[in-house]
């Protein structure tokens, strides 16, 4: 399992770094720092790589439901590897109280994120980071990756991961709740639920 991974990661996974816009955010929750949630997160990413949880992972990869197992947590922060799979969204939601953070082990993520006017689009590959300020609303899904084949005379295209899609997550303080959203015909952002939970599924 972990030769795999460890194949299937580019070798620019620290040179190659996507995060979120910073903000303004006054007093925050937490002792932690945006920087300091993706610097967890990427040493989590080595961590797997290195074998280090081999006991947390699956023997199998289930194909259809999206897995996860906690890293490590603390009072200061939850870290979790999180696995994606095709057609299973997370919905658009919140971390409540939370600052997140994640950087992508293997395969590609697509991230929704609310603006303040409609949903923005980015596409996160193996290595890629993000951080999650308090407030921001988003919806993650696996992303297909594309491969060409070569066969005799022609190049075909399938849509199917080699390897499984995980991400490693970082939320401080440790999540408590989180909210689940929509958006309504008049385009605006409306709360759905609220849901008391400590695991990010």
């Amino acid at each position: 399992m972990t030769s795999t991974l460890a194949r299937s990661a580019p070798s620019t996974s620290r040179d190659r770094l996507r995060t979120a816009a910073p903000r303004t955010l006054g007093h925050l929750p937490t002792r932690l720092r945006p920087a300091d949630l993706l610097r967890l997160t990427d040493q989590g990413v080595a961590d797997v790589l290195d074998g280090r949880h081999d006991a947390l992972l699956p023997h199998t990869w289930d194909p259809r439901h999206r897995w996860s197992t906690r890293l490590h947590t603390d009072d200061d922060v939850d870290v979790w590897l999180i696995s994606w799979t095709p057609g299973e969204a997370t919905e658009l939601h919140d971390h409540a109280g939370s600052l997140g953070a994640l950087t992508v082990l293997s395969g590609s993520l697509r991230e929704y994120h609310w603006t303040g006017d409609d949903l923005a689009v980015r596409i996160l590959d193996a290595g890629d980071q993000a951080a999650f300020p308090l407030g921001w609303v988003h919806d993650v899904v696996q992303n297909p990756t594309i491969r060409l084949a070569d066969t005799a005379d022609t190049a075909t295209v399938a849509a199917a991961p080699v390897v499984p899609t995980l991400s490693v997550h970082a939320y401080s303080p440790p999540l408590t709740a989180m909210s689940y959203y929509d958006i309504s015909e008049g385009g605006h952002l409306r709360r759905k639920r609220t849901i008391l939970t400590d695991e990010p599924e």
